[in-house]
């Protein structure tokens, strides 16, 4: 017994202090954000040192990496797929979403020969994991063409993996965030079927998320830093050649790759809309992915953005 009220003590110990705001050697503080690489997380790419923190930005390889970081407090929010964080929201961890990380810019993409939902019947789809959009829009794709998701044989697979598994014919089509799609339209290994907006208007994936903590720590620090999130989106919404050069400092992709990518996301408006959580909060529940999700009013904070930055 008394071990384990010793580790107990220790596991509190460690995530109170993993909670104690990071500074710089000025006493300037450091705020550190977790992000896959994704043309998604585009706003995160603009985001700069100011007078009053620093800002770090911590990449991650898998999407369970980064959730452990965040939800142990060794990040103090990350851009990431909104439905992990509710999960780990209903699980008790602390989390607000403050903002999306963007708009629209999901496809589906397939192999050459598919030309409508009929023909994915039978075929292996992949998504980049289970609590995802992505596969709410597999789901609402079979659905509205009269299909269920058991007529399918859906997969979780690295994103990275997505374009080769569908040149090599292991996958009839994948849904994930950008740029997979892209390459894998870029190679001619694939096509596109659908874009998101076609299959669910409004859609919402990607969030900031912020920890509770972080965010009761210095109310205007929070502000400050989403205030010049929303200025960021603008930056990336501009999509010229600073933009361009800008993102693709962190993705390392081909231009005509990313050209393509950016053409199908905006970041224009990033403000979480309540009409769009709902459905999403919905279909969680539909689709067995979540007992209770967090209700808008439990775990959105869009106060940050009250005062949108517009151009």
């Amino acid at each position: 017994m008394k071990k384990w009220l010793l580790l107990f003590i220790t596991a509190l110990l460690l995530v109170a202090c993993s909670d104690e705001q990071a500074v710089n050697e000025d006493g300037k503080p450091i705020i550190k954000i977790g992000y896959l690489p994704t043309t998604h997380a585009g706003p995160l790419y603009f985001m700069e040192d100011t007078a009053e923190y620093d800002v770090e930005l911590v990449r991650f390889s898998t999407w369970i990496d980064l959730m452990d970081a965040l939800n142990a407090g060794r990040v103090d929010g990350a851009s990431v797929l909104i439905e992990l964080a509710m999960k780990a929201h209903e699980k008790g961890i602390d989390l607000q979403a403050v903002a999306l990380g963007h708009e629209d810019g999901n496809i589906v993409t397939v192999a050459p020969h598919i030309q409508e939902t009929a023909d994915l019947i039978g075929e292996t789809i992949a998504i980049p994991n289970r609590y995802s959009t992505h596969h709410i829009y597999v789901h609402q794709m079979l659905e509205q063409a009269g299909y269920s998701i058991d007529d399918v044989n859906l997969v979780e697979m690295a994103p990275a993996e997505m374009p080769s598994a569908l040149s090599e014919n292991r996958i009839a089509g994948y849904v994930v965030a950008e740029p997979f799609g892209s390459i894998g339209v870029s190679l001619g290994v694939g096509k596109v079927l659908y874009q998101s907006q076609e299959i669910w208007p409004h859609s919402i994936d990607c969030a900031l998320v912020l920890r509770t903590a972080f965010i009761e720590r210095d109310e205007a620090l929070t502000t400050a830093f989403v205030q010049q999130y929303a200025q960021a989106g603008l930056d990336a919404h501009a999509k010229d050649e600073h933009a361009l050069t800008q993102i693709n400092a962190f993705l390392k992709l081909q231009d005509n790759v990313l050209a393509q990518s950016l053409e199908w996301i905006s970041y224009e408006h990033l403000a979480i809309p309540e009409d769009a959580y709902t459905v999403l909060r919905q279909a969680m529940m539909d689709l067995e992915l979540s007992e209770n999700p967090p209700t808008f009013e439990d775990f959105v904070n869009n106060s940050y953005l009250v005062n949108e930055v517009t151009q």
